[in-house]
């Protein structure tokens, strides 16, 4: 007897399909991770972003993280009011606001990447080493030829 809850293999056939469910599978427990600290998943994007590319103007942000302004705007206000970003007004010029990375916006990011890492162990549990580092190098492929922006 099947399960009631059984996928039908037509799907398990579509890597489409598959990629879709483990990532919902991950996404959805790092997001409960990181709702435990008041954070979300835009969060962690943007203090990677500055510690990969350093500071940015605000707009950059938007463009490089696909994300929508008015919600990159709330988000870096957060990340401003809890001292992990700093906001300041461009030197050179005057209507860009730079957001910038602070030391405690580093330890934060340390901290989530070690989150992130522990649910990608249980994620990928059932695979070895090398079956992990061939499917990131796969994964990697794929997404380099996607062409398109982030989005947590």
């Amino acid at each position: 007897m099947v399960s009631a809850h059984a996928t039908p293999p037509s799907l398990l056939d579509l890597s489409t399909y598959l990629l879709s469910r483990v990532g919902k599978t991950a996404r959805g427990r790092l997001a409960r991770r990181l709702s435990e600290r008041g954070l979300r998943l835009w969060d962690m994007a943007v203090l990677a972003a500055l510690a990969d590319f350093g500071p940015h103007a605000q707009r950059d942000l938007v463009a490089r993280l696909g994300v929508d302004p008015s919600d990159m705007a709330k988000v870096v206000e957060q990340l401003a009011a809890g001292g992990h970003v700093e906001r300041d007004r461009d030197p050179r010029d005057r209507r860009r606001v730079l957001v910038t990375l602070t030391p405690a916006g580093r330890t934060l990011l340390a901290e989530l990447d070690a989150e992130a890492r522990a649910v990608q162990d249980e994620v990928l549990a059932p695979l070895d080493a090398e079956e992990r580092r061939v499917l990131q190098e796969l994964l990697l492929r794929v997404h380099d030829g996607q062409g398109t922006p982030y989005a947590p």
